[in-house]
């Protein structure tokens, strides 16, 4: 039993403690959620005169007068003009030597000559040889067998050859060079500038001469009001609160609020339903908050689907806010396409009712 109570202590402390930091609800249901808020500020609208345009005066401008009168002025100053004239040529022509002059070798092949030579191809050859007498009378072949040595004269062969019997030789024949003819100028005449002098030249002009300047004339013009409305303070909220809530509420929940591609505007279909959920919320229960989140598909770049996501959950704010809705309220978040709902991630073949999907807006009940 000491042990239990060790363990529960801590348990026991930390919820001291949050009861002396936070009043909690009196008696809460089981099964029941509730949020703490803090009351809002109430204020009632009045409507004040205020000056719109002070009393002034304007100015009408009395066009100058003017008076025509015709001048001759220069235009353009006298001047020299300078005529070059060319050089004269005569052409002729001029012999030089193109391609020199060479010698033309011409080969005269070396000649051959027929010799013959002697050469053993077998030397002198001898040895035993077995032969049958002639006139043997045995029946018996080995009786009539006889052993003769023989020898065999060198064998001899007469082998043709060729030899050199004149080495080549060249011949140089004088090949004569070539000779062209290039066209060629002598000046005849020397180029030379001629000097003109151009006269100046002169235009009669109309112009306008000021008689009598601009001048003004002023006219007061009466001040204007216009009546505009204020909210007045009448009552200081800040009052800690504890609202009952459906514990649904309290997380994320899906708003059927399905935004056109790259759109954060909201439909009509989208303004009915933001009508009956969270502005019905909002008037049932005047000191709860909430959180909204948007979101996009992954199609197009992170950071504009980052910037177009926090647009689409800033328009259900602005709509809500128009509708009465204090924006203190209201918190705006964009998530881009970080939390898809499905596995249409960059890459991914999907349908455009797969894409759909995330492009949506939820809410949930939050506390101050």
């Amino acid at each position: 039993m000491k042990k239990i109570l060790l363990a529960l202590l801590p348990a026991m402390i930390i919820f001291g403690s949050v009861q002396a930091q936070d009043q909690l609800p009196s008696n809460p249901e089981p099964g029941k959620c509730y949020v703490k808020c803090i009351t809002p500020d109430e204020y009632k609208t009045e409507t004040i005169t205020v000056a719109d345009k002070p009393a002034y005066n304007t100015l009408k401008v009395t066009p100058a007068e003017y008076k025509t009168v015709t001048e001759k002025i220069m235009v353009k100053p006298a001047t020299k003009k300078f005529v070059y004239k060319p050089a004269v040529f005569e052409t002729y022509y001029d012999s030089y030597e193109s391609e020199q002059g060479y010698n033309k070798l011409a080969v005269v092949p070396a000649k051959l000559k027929t010799v013959s030579k002697e050469i053993e191809v077998q030397p002198v050859t001898s040895g035993w040889e077995y032969g049958v007498y002639s006139d043997c009378k045995s029946d018996d072949p080995r009786d009539c067998r006889v052993l003769c040595f023989k020898e065999y004269p060198a064998v001899s062969e007469t082998v043709y050859s060729k030899e050199v019997d004149t080495k080549a030789t060249t011949t140089a024949t004088k090949v004569p060079g070539k000779t062209s003819k290039v066209k060629m100028q002598k000046i005849v005449t020397p180029a030379s500038v001629e000097e003109i002098v151009i006269p100046a030249e002169y235009q009669t002009i109309t112009k306008k001469v000021l008689v009598k300047d601009e001048a003004t004339t002023s006219t007061e013009v009466a001040a204007t009001t216009k009546t505009i409305s204020k909210e007045v303070l009448v009552k200081k909220g800040g009052v800690t609160v504890w609202e009952e809530v459906d514990c649904k509420l309290t997380t994320l929940n899906i708003l059927p609020i399905y935004y056109e591609l790259g759109s954060a505007r909201l439909t009509s279909a989208s303004k009915r339903v933001i009508d009956n959920k969270l502005l019905a919320l909002l008037n049932a229960k005047p000191n709860i908050r909430i959180e909204l989140n948007s979101h996009t598909d992954s199609r197009g770049e992170a950071s504009s689907n980052q910037a177009l996501s926090q647009a689409r959950a800033n328009s259900v704010v602005s709509y809500l806010t128009a509708k009465g809705v204090n924006k203190s309220r209201l918190v705006a978040r964009g998530f881009g396409e970080t939390k898809l709902k499905n596995k249409c991630a960059d890459g991914v073949s999907c349908s455009e009712a797969e894409h759909q999907k995330n492009r949506r807006t939820e809410f949930r009940v939050i506390g101050f």
